[in-house]
């Protein structure tokens, strides 16, 4: 898996991107809160459940099914969440799925199980550059430096890139609709009287 950090700079780049109206500080923490919530079921271990259980590490809460059942939650406490009940779904959906499909980029481990409780087999994605990270004190040794340098080149980078894109791009919108009205004509305007505008402005 990706290091709790990396899968926590999901919604901090959806923020950069769409701005604090469209993430307002408690549905970021929320958003925060639901990338890194599928790998609470890191307790099965201490419980004596198998890794390749249903409720094992990677299994059940590294669902599709499990992020939407999280992003139905967040759409029962949008009020609080500050935002609309599609707005909470989504976000927090989007935020808990990026957890297993980042999970299947990577080298190690058991795959995902994307698609329980239809079917509890363990999925990778077809190409797997992310180092696994190791579990518990191992991520404090020179495997764990190996690990946060291979998600800066395959996660950090790419996400700051995109959230740095949609940052441009939303910027850009207000700017080209504040041009397009400074080129509107009064409704009484006739071509004649725009091009005499345009003379008298030379």
């Amino acid at each position: 898996m990706p290091t709790v950090f990396t899968h926590a700079l999901v919604p901090l780049a959806l923020r950069l991107a769409f701005g604090r109206e469209a993430m307002p500080p408690r549905l970021l923490a929320a958003g925060a809160l639901a990338a890194v919530a599928p790998d609470f079921d890191t307790v099965a271990f201490k419980l004596g459940i198998a890794y390749a259980d249903a409720f094992g590490h990677r299994g059940a809460s590294h669902s599709l099914a499990f992020a939407l059942a999280v992003g139905v939650l967040g759409a029962l406490a949008a009020r609080w969440l500050g935002t609309t009940r599609w707005r909470a779904f989504a976000v927090l959906a989007f935020c808990t799925a990026s957890h297993p499909l980042l999970d299947a980029l990577t080298n190690g481990g058991l795959g995902v199980a994307l698609l329980w409780p239809w079917s509890e087999t363990r999925m990778f994605a077809p190409w797997r550059p992310i180092a696994v990270s190791p579990i518990g004190a191992g991520f404090f040794s020179l495997r764990g430096l190996v690990v946060l340098g291979s998600e800066l080149v395959w996660v950090v980078a790419p996400l700051g890139a995109l959230a740095v894109m949609g940052r441009m791009l939303r910027r850009a919108r207000p700017m080209s609709g504040a041009a397009g009205v400074g080129m509107k004509r009064a409704p009484n305007a006739t071509p004649g009287d725009a091009h005499l505008e345009s003379g008298r402005r030379r």
